[in-house]
């Protein structure tokens, strides 16, 4: 199991900085694991993260774990919480892990000779027990790890917008295979772009889709 110190330094290279969530992020990383008697860190895919915030809080998860977006094994769930789930991946046993809600005020209590509040968490954090720190729960996944993960090599064209869907994403709808951005509304919506040609540009206008039919 790695050492807590190694994983801070680790997490804190990425930010130039060391701060209270990626002690948050370090620690419920290594308590998610050591709850599914999982060895850190993994080179491996058996270990499956999902973090329910980004920045900080999930790189010293990453830290800690050795799961990444770019191995497919640490996704972004972003509720806006400092909580995240851990999955065995072989045997689908899952763990969700929050933080207790009173944790801010007993960070001050480990680290009495820190004034500062931030400091002091920072420091508390490393040091107060997991039983005061966190709050681990069994749950089970609403969707199987195998359809999470999905195939390598299956691709199919969105009905609608034509674009290619991969890791078995699509929807079915109509009797047709669309993607979620055709299917549902989206966290973006088309505006006019600009191609640029050498000097000349060419510009259009994408027609909306919900204009389109379903």
């Amino acid at each position: 199991m790695s050492d807590l110190q190694e994983i801070l330094e680790r997490s804190s290279s990425w930010h130039k900085h060391l701060c209270p969530r990626q002690v948050l992020g370090a620690r419920i990383g290594l308590a998610g694991a050591a709850a599914l008697g999982l060895e850190l860190p993994r080179k491996d895919k058996r270990l499956l993260v999902f973090t329910e915030t980004d920045g900080c809080f999930t790189s010293g998860v990453e830290a800690a774990t050795g799961c990444s977006v770019r191995h497919r094994t640490l996704r972004v769930v972003d509720y806006g919480k400092t909580g995240a789930t851990f999955v065995d991946v072989k045997t689908e046993t899952a763990v969700r892990l929050t933080l207790q809600l009173d944790i801010r005020q007993k960070a001050c209590a480990y680290a009495p000779e820190e004034r500062k509040h931030y400091y002091a968490q920072l420091i508390g954090y490393q040091r107060m027990p997991i039983s005061e720190l966190l709050t681990i729960q069994p749950v089970r996944l609403s969707t199987p790890v195998s359809q999470i993960v999905s195939r390598a090599g299956v691709r199919v064209n969105c009905a609608i917008c034509g674009e290619e869907i991969i890791n078995e994403r699509e929807v079915l709808r109509n009797g047709q295979l669309i993607c979620q951005a055709c299917a549902a509304p989206t966290y973006y919506e088309p505006e006019e772009l600009l191609f640029a040609l050498g000097e000349t540009a060419v510009s259009f206008t994408l027609p909306s889709m919900t204009a389109k039919p379903r």
